[in-house]
């Protein structure tokens, strides 16, 4: 199964040619950029087509990040995941960026569990745990910096993500201390597409995956009466 993966949820443009069933990579690119996704994915993908030398048809499956992530990143990436999708007539699954970052962790050793937090700003991040095998602990959420931690408690977990240098600053030299903490500003692309390859298509939609709601709420006196 051949994969085209794709990721523009946090601090990075990365894009994948896959082939899963040979656990290898045709060709890849990834650039660190905050902002400008926009304008540098599509180039990508097509640089990293014509490096695989492959036409849009060739490819079975596309994956992207859902989420959680910057607002415009991760609908940049999925815009384009769902269009290239729809005119290869090829199924377009979406993944979580929370899941992607704790791939290749749960695949490295499956007995430790992993903790993997997004910084959310405002002394809130995104957080998931995962377990034995990759089972979720504790689902996605966004929590206070404090309740991270004490979800986190009494375990021994590896820690990734973009907040994880902010969780382990914060940890208590008292407990149990992290096995690893892994500072990453994005997930690795071919771990995405590895999931891509084994997500179920119609549990793996790609559509944004909002766990905090809108900032913006409808002002409910300013609406006007229905007749």
């Amino acid at each position: 199964m051949l994969i085209l993966a794709i990721d523009t949820a946090l601090e990075a443009c990365s894009v994948v040619v896959f082939d899963a069933a040979r656990d290898l990579v045709i060709a890849r690119e990834s650039t660190p950029m905050a902002r400008g996704h926009a304008e540098a994915l599509m180039p990508m993908i097509a640089r990293v087509m014509t490096a695989a030398r492959l036409g849009f048809s060739a490819i079975d499956r596309f994956a992207v990040t859902t989420g959680p992530g910057s607002f415009t990143g991760m609908r940049v990436g999925i815009a384009a995941a769902r269009g290239l999708g729809l005119a290869a007539g090829k199924p377009v699954v979406g993944l979580s960026t929370l899941a992607a970052f704790a791939a290749p962790f749960i695949a490295d050793d499956p007995t430790l569990p992993v903790l993997v937090a997004i910084d959310a700003r405002h002394d809130h991040v995104y957080l998931e745990i995962f377990g034995t095998a990759g089972h979720t602990l504790v689902s996605p959420r966004v929590v206070p910096i404090a309740e991270a931690l004490r979800l986190s408690s009494g375990g021994t977990p590896r820690i990734v993500g973009t907040a994880a240098h902010l969780l382990a600053t914060a940890w208590s030299p008292a407990g149990k201390q992290p096995v690893s903490v892994e500072q990453r500003a994005a997930p690795d692309i071919d771990w995405l597409a590895r999931l891509g390859a084994a997500a179920n298509v119609a549990g793996s939609p790609a559509k944004p995956l909002y766990i905090r709601p809108p900032d913006a709420q409808p002002q409910a006196a300013a609406q006007l009466a229905r007749r």
